[in-house]
């Protein structure tokens, strides 16, 4: 909204052919990016709550308001309110106070006494009016004056500049500075709705809001050079299909009436004509046509409360959304309460679509990974850098066309997060979830010293990516007063660690009957994750156990290095690997195991990285042996899970017998475990992360 308020500052210094030809340019692009929501976004159409219907039982409303820009359009008001006469309307004109053309007293009277409004246009009109919160309060009080003196009960901003909750300082019955849906407009987020709303006062009375919804004339004629009225008369339809209220803003400074020269300043008065006599022939006696200030004292009354705007979410992801239940989670859960959320993700394979919708979450792939096993520094960081300028690029092209409320932005890596760079300069808020703190995961999976310069560079990153976030989660509370020390981030942050959604993970009765025991490991092959240690353990309980099968699915750095290790054991055929599968398909396949194991390294960054799969184990009622490492002690204890010595392979294969052949230790210990995931699933923190979200984009809605 900057770049706006500078262009009506620069306004008067710029001829007006060069203005209107710059803005016919912006119009017309964003014209196409705008076309799934422009003229009709079909989430408008959703009727307030206790929304009693219109007056009489009419099918819709229809009202008429002008804007009366200066002497041009002054000295046209006699003959539009002639026209609308003669067609039998009346309509309210609104006109600006100071700073332009003395509006006449006589035509003040004028229009009142043949049944017209009278409404106060702005102040200045000089795009001003809500620079600072101060400065509006001193303007107030002049708008409240002219109000009084005019006789007046509405109001509508220049150029649609609006704070609904600073508008309380002015004592209007309501305020018609908002709109169902224009991106064309300088703050072009909508009021997402074809009815009038109750905007409820904290200290202060209340005041009705009226959106206008159908497209002002300036902006079909002037800027995109319509050569028809047709979208009025679509979108009228359309509004009054749904019962809503078609409101329109008509510039008498822009009409042509007959006689005048032909000029690229104006457009014909037969396109006004026709609107109103395609609403008096087609619809009759069944639309009701107040004027403004009518229907907003009948929407006093009724006080409607409008839904909740749904707030635009983007979410990125350096990863397979379908495989990641932690970013699944939090995607759903604002798409099912009706929320837009677009994901950025991973390409799983060349043959998956790059744009689909899975479960009303619009997920977008924007790169297959690059498989170079990830083995040194360079590869590691390459396919970072390019998704991180990729998303930067989709998401700033997707905020210009319709701004996002709030920007969730999950590591690994942390300088994803200037992915939003754009629309957190603009106004929007950013969270950044630390899913891994990556100096520490760096430090691990290439083997150096965290007090290297490499590891002092990570951590510097770490610091600057903290303060470009409005908010951070992070995964586990061990990690927590580490990062906040480590990037003064403190006070800012909160924790949710990776709950199970007991959605998707629930304990089903099982269908396979093959007589063998399926000891189950899903998750990433990396070196801290121990599978090394597992597949050795398996090996010494191979022998007692003749028909135990170990299923490895996933994938990482260190799959080659596994197979070779099952192959030169001799476990071929019982050690199997599997490709890494989608959230729902490996809760199903988790579900008919006999023993999940989670052989985390206590000597690396497994030691304190929570793992999602141990709690995934236990809402499936399958038992699980965990290593002995600082966060699971931290979360868990004997009662839930059996515990081994971490890096100990003979441990880890004494605790899978024991589970095994111990029907009673196994049976008692899934019953307890099970309560504990219910305790702490998704479902007992999803109303968390909610809140958290409209807190922080409530925020957002104050400062606009």
């Amino acid at each position: 909204m900057f770049i706006h308020r500078l262009y009506y500052q620069i306004k008067p210094y710029v001829p007006w052919r060069l203005r209107i030809a710059m803005r016919r340019m912006a119009v017309r692009r964003k014209r196409q990016m705008c076309q799934n929501i422009w003229p009709i976004n079909e989430a408008t159409s959703r009727s307030p709550e206790n929304w009693p219907g219109w007056p009489d039982k009419k099918k819709f409303a229809f009202v008429l308001t002008h804007d009366v820009e200066g002497s041009e359009g002054l000295a046209k008001c006699r003959q539009l309110m002639q026209c609308e006469m003669r067609l039998g309307f009346r309509s309210s004109f609104n006109f600006v106070p100071e700073g332009g053309a003395t509006v006449p007293v006589e035509l003040r009277a004028e229009l009142r006494q043949n049944g017209f409004e009278v409404g106060v246009h702005d102040l200045n009109h000089d795009g001003k009016l809500y620079r600072n919160r101060k400065e509006f309060a001193e303007k107030a009080v002049r708008i409240n004056q002219y109000l009084k003196d005019w006789g007046a009960v509405g109001f509508r901003s220049g150029f649609m500049f609006r704070n609904l909750e600073w508008f309380h300082d002015i004592k209007a019955m309501y305020d018609a500075s908002t709109f169902d849906t224009d991106p064309f407009e300088p703050q072009s987020d909508g009021a997402e709705t074809i009815f009038p709303f109750w905007v409820t006062g904290i200290n202060a009375p209340g005041y009705v809001e009226l959106p206008y919804t159908l497209p002002q004339d300036s902006t079909l004629f002037l800027l995109l050079q319509e050569t028809t009225p047709d979208i009025w008369l679509k979108k009228l339809d359309w509004v009054a299909s749904h019962g809503g209220m078609a409101l329109l803003n008509v510039h008498p400074d822009y009409i042509r009436f007959n006689g005048e020269a032909i000029s690229t300043r104006t457009y014909p008065a037969a396109f006004y004509e026709k609107l109103l006599n395609h609403v008096r022939e087609k619809y009759g006696e069944t639309y009701w046509q107040p004027l403004p200030m009518k229907l907003a004292a009948f929407a006093a009354q009724v006080r409607p409360l409008r839904h909740p705007r749904p707030k635009r979410v983007c979410m990125v992801t350096h990863s397979y959304y379908l495989s990641d239940t932690r970013v699944i989670q939090y995607a759903e859960a604002l798409a099912k309460r009706g929320d837009h959320v677009d994901v950025l993700a991973l390409q799983p394979a060349n043959d998956a679509p790059g744009q689909t919708k899975i479960r009303d979450v619009n997920l977008v792939r924007l790169q297959p990974r690059l498989d170079r096993k990830e083995q040194s520094r360079m590869s590691y960081l390459f396919p970072l850098v390019r998704f991180l300028f990729a998303s930067a690029r989709w998401i700033a092209r997707e905020h210009a066309r319709k701004p996002y409320d709030l920007l969730h932005i999950h590591n690994v890596p942390d300088f994803m997060v200037f992915a939003a760079a754009y629309p957190r300069w603009t106004g929007a808020r950013v969270i950044l979830d630390i899913h891994d703190i990556v100096p520490e995961l760096y430090a691990s999976k290439f083997g150096k010293s965290e007090k290297g310069l490499l590891i002092s560079l990570l951590k510097w990153m770490e610091r600057l990516s903290a303060r470009m976030a409005d908010h951070v989660i992070i995964a586990n509370h061990l990690w927590l007063e580490k990062y906040e020390h480590r990037t003064g981030a403190v006070g800012k942050c909160s924790v949710f660690i990776n709950n199970v959604d007991a959605g998707i993970f629930q304990p089903s009765r099982r269908t396979r009957n093959d007589g063998k025991l399926v000891i189950l490991f899903p998750g990433g092959l990396q070196w801290h994750q121990g599978l090394d240690i597992a597949i050795g353990a398996f090996h010494k309980i191979r022998g007692e156990l003749p028909h135990a099968e170990f299923h490895i699915y996933g994938e990482g750095d260190m799959k080659s290095n596994l197979v070779s290790q099952a192959q030169e054991l001799g476990l071929n055929g019982s050690v199997r690997f599997f490709n890494r599968l989608p959230v729902h398909e490996i809760a199903r396949v988790m579900a008919e195991a006999d023993l999940g194991v989670v052989p985390k390294r206590a000597d690396s960054f497994g030691n304190e990285a929570y793992s999602t799969k141990i709690m995934q184990f236990m809402s499936l009622r399958v038992p699980v042996v965990v290593s002995n490492t600082k966060i699971d002690r931290y979360y868990f204890d004997d009662s839930v899970v059996r515990f081994f010595e971490s890096g100990n392979s003979g441990d880890l294969a004494v605790a899978m017998l024991e589970l095994l052949r111990d029907e009673a230790l196994r049976h008692n210990m899934v019953a307890r475990a099970a309560e504990y995931a219910a305790r702490n699933s998704w479902n007992q923190r999803k109303g968390d992360y909610l809140k958290l979200v409209d807190d922080l984009c409530g925020k957002h809605e104050k400062l606009d």
